[in-house]
């Protein structure tokens, strides 16, 4: 679709962060004109669908200081550099739950804001979850608290906007697209 793309003409990194870096670029539009456009990139992220033995979701609730409250979220969390998504996934996963995982399988991945964001999340599901004998630390800046949900408990969270955002809803709503699936089959 070359009729559609878009040609930098030039780019300014403006901010490098630890988490993004922002850059403005000068781009040719398809019919020739010029435009500016603002760019966060971001390393990518991953986030874990953790179903225990008694088949509950495990989620954390924490703080997010751009919303100004807590959200309860599948945990999550962003790639470093040279990592590989599946490592990362089991790395959060214990870190965030104090669990690892006997089988994680990846189940897609997603852009989270295309129109100004490169950052991709891949999402896993973890089973055969076992509690850690000692408990992997959080990152120094981390504080949540882990809840155990069942899926109808995940879905109210999200009637009551508990649950708000995407990669969470998101994981919320393939578990019962799932469930559903398996009633058809019987």
């Amino acid at each position: 679709m070359d009729h559609l793309k878009e040609t930098t003409l030039s780019s300014k990194e403006i901010f490098k962060g630890r988490i993004i870096d922002l850059y403005v670029e000068e781009v040719e539009l398809p019919n020739g004109k010029t435009s500016t456009r603002e760019i966060v990139k971001h390393p990518g992220a991953v986030a874990v669908i953790a179903i225990t033995p008694e088949n509950k979701i495990l989620m954390v609730e924490q703080f997010r200081k751009p919303l100004g409250r807590t959200l309860v979220e599948i945990p999550a969390g962003k790639l470093e550099k040279g990592e590989q998504p599946e490592s990362t996934a089991k790395r959060e996963l214990e870190e965030e739950t104090g669990y690892t995982c006997g089988n994680l399988q990846p189940l897609i991945s997603f852009y989270t804001s295309p129109g100004f964001a490169d950052e991709l999340v891949h999402l896993f599901i973890a089973e055969n979850l076992e509690k850690l004998t000692v408990a992997a630390e959080l990152d120094e800046d981390e504080f949540l608290d882990v809840m155990e949900v069942t899926l109808e408990e995940a879905a109210e969270m999200i009637q009551n906007k508990r649950i708000y955002d995407a990669k969470t809803a998101y994981a919320v709503q393939y578990l019962q697209l799932k469930q559903a699936l398996k009633g058809q089959e019987s």
